[in-house]
C-alpha cells in the first residue's frame, strides 16, 4: 500500500504562535505513527515560522524509535536544507525549489534550468545516505532528466490535480500525472506525491496513477484532525489508501 507520510509543518506554525511549546510537534507525530502513518514529513524554511531544525532533531529519535518508519525532511537545498539533513541523516530528502518568501510550494524544478547547480546536491545527499526526491510538475519529459541526475525518486506537485477534481478537466489532468509517474517508473525512478491532496480527491488520483509509493499530506490531514482527532485523521488517511487501486 502507498505509505502515508503526515506533513507537521502546520502543527509547528501553531506551535509558533506562542512561547508554549504547544501543541508539540513530536508527540503529535508520534501519535500519528501510533495510529499506522508510515513517515513524518517537515520542510524547514529559513524564516523558521513553522518547522524548525530541532524538530527534526526530535523527529529522527522518533522516528528510529518506531520501526519500519521514516522522516522526510524537504525543502530547498539553496537555502537551509543541507546542513539539517546532513545533520539528523533523514531517510528521505525532497528537494523543492520554493523561494524564501513562498507561502508554500507551488511548483517543481525546471531541470532544464537547474540540473547542473542540482547535480553536486544529489551526490553529496547520495553520499550521506539519503534517498533523494525531486519535486517535479507533471512534466513526463522532465523524468529521465531526472534519472540522470542520480535521484532515486520524482514527488508529483499534485495542487493542479486538486483544482481540477471534480471539474470537466479532471480526466485530462489526471491522464497527465499518470503518463509522467509511467515515464517516471521506465527511468527508473519512484513515485512519490504531494500537495492538497485530502480525503476526497486522494482515491481518484491513486486509482488513475501507477505506482505511486508515497504520499505527504499536511495541510488537509491537520485540518481533518481537528475534527477527528490526529489518531482518527490518521486512520481515515489510511482507509483511503486501502480502497484505493493504483493501475
Amino acid at each position: 500500500m502507498t505509505r502515508l507520510s503526515v506533513n507537521l509543518n502546520k502543527v509547528a506554525l501553531v506551535r509558533n504562535q506562542r512561547p508554549l511549546g504547544i501543541p508539540d510537534v513530536a508527540r503529535l507525530g508520534g501519535i500519528a505513527l501510533a495510529a499506522g502513518a508510515g513517515g513524518l514529513t517537515l520542510h524547514p524554511r529559513p524564516d523558521g515560522r513553522h518547522a524548525l531544525a530541532s524538530d527534526v532533531a526530535d523527529l529522527a529519535v522518533l522516528v528510529a524509535s518506531h520501526g519500519g518508519t521514516e522522516l522526510n525532511v524537504e525543502g530547498n537545498p539553496f537555502h537551509n536544507l543541507l546542513p539539517i539533513v546532513l545533520a539528523h541523516r533523514p531517510h528521505q530528502a525532497t528537494l523543492v525549489p520554493d523561494g524564501e518568501a513562498a507561502l508554500t510550494s507551488d511548483h517543481g524544478w525546471n531541470l532544464a534550468v537547474d540540473a547542473a547547480r542540482l547535480e553536486p546536491v544529489v551526490r553529496q545527499l547520495r553520499e550521506c545516505g539519503a534517498r533523494v526526491s525531486l519535486f517535479m510538475d507533471p512534466e513526463p519529459a522532465a523524468m529521465k532528466l531526472a534519472a540522470r541526475l542520480g535521484a532515486h525518486r520524482v514527488e508529483l506537485y499534485t495542487e493542479p490535480w486538486a483544482r481540477a477534481w471534480g471539474t470537466p478537466r479532471e480526466g485530462e489532468v489526471l491522464a497527465r500525472y499518470a503518463q509522467t509517474a509511467q515515464a517516471a517508473l521506465e527511468a527508473g525512478l519512484g513515485v512519490n506525491a504531494g500537495h492538497d491532496l485530502n480525503l476526497s480527491n486522494l482515491p481518484a488520483f491513486l486509482a488513475g496513477v501507477p505506482g505511486v509509493l508515497e504520499v505527504s499530506i499536511g495541510h488537509a490531514l491537520i485540518a481533518d484532525a481537528l475534527e477527528l482527532g490526529m489518531a482518527g485523521a490518521v486512520r481515515s488517511y489510511l482507509q483511503a489508501l486501502a480502497t484505493s487501486r493504483s493501475p
